[in-house]
C-alpha cells in the first residue's frame, strides 16, 4: 500500500510536502514522467486537476437545474428528458475519448509525440463531423423524441431547450474530445483550466437568461440552453486553442490534420466497443427514467434532482478513475505491466474512501440537500429517497468505476462492454421494472436497482481485472 510519504514526496525528497504536489498538479506536471517515480504521487498529480475538472463538469448539472427548479416542475422534468437524449452524445464522445485517450496514452509512453499529436488531430476531425451531423437531426426531430419518452403536454412546451441542446452538440463533443487529449497525456491541469472558464460562463448566463436580469431579456428555460451551449463552445475554442502552442506534452501542428482514413479507422474499431459500453451505461438512464415517467412529473423531477446530486458526488471519483486510466496507458506504452495494476488498486483505495464518506453523509442529510433544489413536498420526497438510496452503493461504486476506466486506458474496451450490458441492461432494468410495477415499490423500486446495480459492476469488475489479460492488450 502506497505511503502518505509516497504520495507526497517528491522523488528524491525525503519530507513530504502537500503543497508542492498540489502547485505541480495545478502548474500541469510538465516536465514529469508518469511511467517513473512513486505511484502515489503520480495519482495525486495527475487526480487533483482530474477531480477538479469532474467537479467542474458536474456543476454544469447542477447549475442548470438549480435555476430551472424555480420554474416548476415540467422545466425540471424538461431538463431530466432532455439529459437522457444527450446521454448518446455523452456516450458517443466518451466512447471517442476511451479509444483515442488509450492510443495518445500509450505512444506518450512510448516517447511518440508526433503519433500522439497526429492521433489527437484525426479525432478531433471525425468527432466534429459526426456532432455536426447529429445536430442537425437531433434538432429536427426533438418533438417527436419527447413524444417517445412519454413527455406531458407541459414539457412538450419546453421543446426548443431540446432542440438547442441536440443542434449545438458539437461543444460537447469537442469538449470532450479536445479534455481527453490533454489528460491522457498527462497534462490534466489544462482540462481543468478548459472547465472552470466554460463553468464561469454557465453560472454567470444561466440565471441571467433564465431570468432576465439587468440588460438581458427573460428566455425561460431556453435560456439555460443557450448558458450552457454558448459556456461549452468557448471552452472547448480555448482548449483547442491550446494544442497548437508551444510548452504542451502534445502540440498539433497544420500536417497532422492530413486526413489519415487508416488511423481513424483504428481509433473507430477501438472506440467503437468503448462508445457501445458508455451508451449501455448511459443508455440505462433513459429506461429507469422510461419507467419511472409512469409515476408522473413529480418522480420524475426528484428522481432529477437526486441524480444530478448523485454525479456531483461521483464524477470527482471519475476523476480518480481518469487518472488511472492514464497511468495504466503509459504504464503499458513503457512495458511496466506491473506499475499499471498497483496504480489501479491505489486509485481505487482513494476513491472508496471519499465516496464512502460522502454516501454517509448522503444518507443522513439527503433531505436538506435536496431541500436546497426543491421545496415542493412531492418533489422533495422522491428526491431524497433517491439520493438516499444511491448512496448506499457508493463504497462498491467506487472500485467499480475505477477498474472500468482502467481496462480502457489499457485498450480493453470490449471486457468492461460486456460487463456494462450484464449489470444495467440484463440486471438493472429487468430489475427496476420488476420492483416498481411487479412488486409494487413504485418509484423507490428504480432506486435500489441503481443501487444493487452498483455494488454487482464493483464486484464483476475486480474479478475480472484480477486475471489480468488487459495487460497484453496491443493498441
Amino acid at each position: 500500500m502506497s505511503s502518505t510519504a509516497e504520495i507526497l514526496s517528491p522523488p528524491n525528497e525525503a519530507t513530504p510536502s502537500v503543497w508542492s504536489a498540489i502547485r505541480e498538479a495545478l502548474s500541469g506536471a510538465h516536465g514529469r514522467d508518469f511511467t517513473e517515480g512513486p505511484i502515489g504521487r503520480a495519482i495525486f498529480i495527475l487526480a487533483v486537476p482530474m477531480v477538479l475538472e469532474m467537479c467542474m463538469e458536474s456543476i454544469f448539472a447542477i447549475v442548470d437545474v438549480f435555476v430551472v427548479a424555480h420554474l416548476g416542475s415540467d422545466a425540471v422534468a424538461t431538463v431530466g428528458l432532455t439529459e437522457s437524449f444527450m446521454t448518446i452524445l455523452y456516450a458517443l464522445s466518451m466512447g471517442l475519448s476511451i479509444g483515442a485517450g488509450a492510443m495518445i496514452a500509450r505512444r506518450i509512453g512510448e516517447k511518440d509525440a508526433d503519433g500522439a499529436a497526429h492521433t489527437a488531430a484525426q479525432v478531433l476531425l471525425f468527432g466534429l463531423g459526426v456532432s455536426l451531423a447529429i445536430g442537425v437531426l437531433g434538432a429536427i426531430l426533438a418533438p417527436q423524441l419527447l413524444r417517445l419518452m412519454g413527455a406531458s403536454p407541459g414539457v412538450l412546451a419546453n421543446v426548443a431547450f431540446t432542440r438547442i441542446l441536440l443542434g449545438c452538440n458539437a461543444s460537447v463533443v469537442m469538449l470532450y474530445l479536445v479534455n481527453a487529449v490533454f489528460r491522457s497525456a498527462g497534462d490534466a491541469a489544462i482540462a481543468m483550466r478548459v472547465l472552470w472558464l466554460a463553468n464561469a460562463i454557465n453560472i454567470i448566463l444561466a440565471p441571467t437568461l433564465v431570468f432576465g436580469w439587468g440588460p438581458f431579456p427573460k428566455m425561460g428555460i431556453v435560456g439555460a440552453a443557450v448558458a450552457t451551449t454558448i459556456g461549452r463552445g468557448t471552452g472547448a475554442l480555448f482548449a483547442i486553442s491550446r494544442l497548437f502552442r508551444d510548452g504542451s506534452r502534445i502540440r498539433i501542428r497544420r500536417p497532422h490534420f492530413a486526413l489519415d482514413p487508416v488511423l481513424i479507422g483504428r481509433v473507430v474499431n477501438l472506440s467503437s466497443a468503448a462508445t457501445f459500453q458508455v451508451f449501455i451505461g448511459m443508455a440505462s438512464w433513459i429506461g429507469l427514467v422510461r419507467i419511472l415517467a409512469g409515476f408522473g412529473s413529480d418522480a420524475l423531477a426528484g428522481y432529477t434532482i437526486g441524480m444530478r446530486i448523485v454525479i456531483f458526488a461521483l464524477l470527482p471519483s471519475f476523476g480518480l478513475a481518469n487518472a488511472a486510466a492514464t497511468m495504466v496507458g503509459q504504464a503499458l506504452g513503457a512495458g511496466k505491466p506491473d506499475r499499471a495494476e498497483r496504480a489501479v488498486w491505489t486509485a481505487g483505495r482513494y476513491s472508496a474512501v471519499f465516496l464512502g464518506l460522502v454516501g454517509l453523509l448522503f444518507v443522513i442529510f439527503a433531505r436538506p440537500v435536496v431541500g436546497l433544489f426543491s421545496q415542493d413536498p412531492g418533489v422533495a420526497g422522491y428526491g431524497t429517497a433517491a439520493l438516499r438510496t444511491v448512496a448506499c452503493g457508493f463504497l462498491f461504486y467506487a472500485y467499480g468505476m475505477t477498474i472500468t476506466q482502467s481496462f480502457n486506458g489499457a485498450g480493453d474496451t470490449r471486457t468492461p462492454t460486456y460487463i456494462n450490458l450484464g449489470v444495467f441492461w440484463l440486471f438493472e432494468i429487468p430489475l427496476a421494472w420488476v420492483l416498481a410495477n411487479t412488486v409494487g415499490m413504485g418509484p423507490q423500486g428504480v432506486f435500489l436497482a441503481a443501487t444493487c446495480a452498483f455494488s454487482l459492476l464493483a464486484v464483476v469488475s475486480a474479478v475480472l481485472f484480477r486475471q489480468g489479460r488487459w495487460k497484453t492488450r496491443v493498441v
